[in-house]
């Protein structure tokens, strides 16, 4: 095995791995609903030869390349949802799905993964310890595929993990890298405020849940500004707000607000859930009103391996040189590739997918998002060589 052979067989899957992207673009399911892309996967794997085929949830699959001497087991992770959205693409290859698209990449994490089991498949002689090409389901619904895959025991025995993210907001050819946190815990809430309605020529006779509401709003921006450690990061954003019926002169009995906070720290992300509900409590008690509140954990945040990370980034110097490296800081976003990183060693990579030249400016969960197909090969490449140099000592 030498490093023109390598590269002869990552050319052959480049056109392959076009065509499976757009397939899936065309198809698109959305999260726990992947039948059909989980069934498309399942059989170009089985064609591939030499992996062990499984299903750990009902719309995920799991293959393994069990090498022919000890060593260590790596997983590899694509998702394979898409999103509630109407594409506004005029592809070939758009959605055929109404009101569904790939607007996050999704598409074609699925295909280079594909890509990456076609190249090390038939390398299984070459391979110390295992692969597992984990394809997950529903990283866009909580409580995301990923926790599930892990319940299903996929992650036992794993050394580490990679997981790449292609990124429109990244110029093609860049990569980024982040050591520690990579992105948010991403949890939501519900808040009701219950007063008592009337007519808005007496306000003095109601308990008016619009005006309480409002200052629970202005107050709970308090806790980023004034009682959360100002080192740390924290949002609190108020993303819905209704009360009323649309009546001019009707005060309404009921107000419901929900929204998301976003944090890092286990310790900052339990002082907003606390000063939260103090908060609440103490604007409604003094308005005489009462109060619900529904504060939900979402992702938690996804946390890249020192160790782990700096292989990867000696791989991308290695292969590509320094120049395209970027060190990103951590994101506000959330990603259930959290439930894997919170159980094995893990590196979570940013791709540069992005290339204004060709108008592909737009951000992910927009309806004209799309990706630089050119930039799949690199991340074909990279989960092919991170697995050469971790499985055999060298990486082609």
């Amino acid at each position: 095995m030498n490093q023109d052979s390598i590269s002869a067989l990552l050319e052959s899957v480049r056109d392959d791995v076009i065509r499976w992207r757009r397939h899936l673009h065309q198809h698109p399911e959305l999260s726990f609903q992947e039948e059909k892309t989980a069934q498309f996967v399942y059989e170009l794997l089985q064609s591939f030869g030499n992996l062990e085929l499984s299903r750990p949830t009902k719309t995920s699959v799991m293959a393994r390349l069990i090498g022919s001497r000890p060593g260590k087991v790596i997983g590899l992770r694509a998702d394979m949802d898409a999103l509630a959205i109407t594409e506004e693409n005029d592809f070939e290859f758009a959605s055929q799905v109404p009101g569904v698209m790939h607007a996050c990449g999704h598409d074609g994490h699925t295909a280079m993964l594909l890509g990456a089991a076609k190249v090390l498949s038939p390398l299984q002689g070459h391979i110390k310890g295992e692969v597992r090409f984990l394809f997950q389901h529903a990283e866009e619904m909580h409580p995301g595929g990923a926790k599930e895959m892990v319940q299903a025991g996929v992650t036992e025995g794993v050394d580490l993990m990679l997981g790449i993210h292609l990124m429109s907001q990244l110029p093609i050819g860049k990569m980024g890298l982040t050591y520690g946190a990579v992105t948010a815990n991403s949890d939501r809430f519900d808040i009701t405020i219950q007063g008592k309605g009337g007519h808005a020529s007496t306000p003095q006779s109601s308990v008016d849940p619009v005006a309480i509401g409002a200052q629970v709003i202005s107050s709970l921006q308090h806790i980023v500004s004034r009682n959360a450690d100002p080192l740390e990061k924290l949002v609190i954003s108020i993303t819905n707000f209704h009360s009323g019926t649309g009546a001019y002169n009707v005060i309404p009995d009921r107000a419901q607000l929900s929204g998301s906070v976003r944090s890092f720290a286990v310790e900052v992300r339990e002082l907003a859930i606390t000063q939260m509900e103090q908060i609440i409590k103490g604007i409604t008690l003094a308005h005489g009103a009462t109060y619900s509140f529904d504060y939900r954990h979402g992702y938690g945040s996804v946390i890249n391996d020192e160790d782990v990370t700096r292989s990867v980034e000696e791989l991308i110097t290695e292969e590509w040189g320094e120049e395209v490296l970027l060190h990103l800081p951590p994101m506000m976003g959330g990603e259930d590739f959290s439930a894997f990183s919170n159980e094995v060693p893990s590196c979570f990579l940013l791709l540069g997918a992005g290339n204004e030249e060709k108008g592909i400016v737009h951000p992910h969960h927009h309806p004209r998002f799309t990706v630089d197909e050119d930039a799949m090969q690199d991340g074909v490449k990279i989960f092919v060589k991170y697995i050469l140099k971790i499985a055999t000592g060298t990486s082609g």
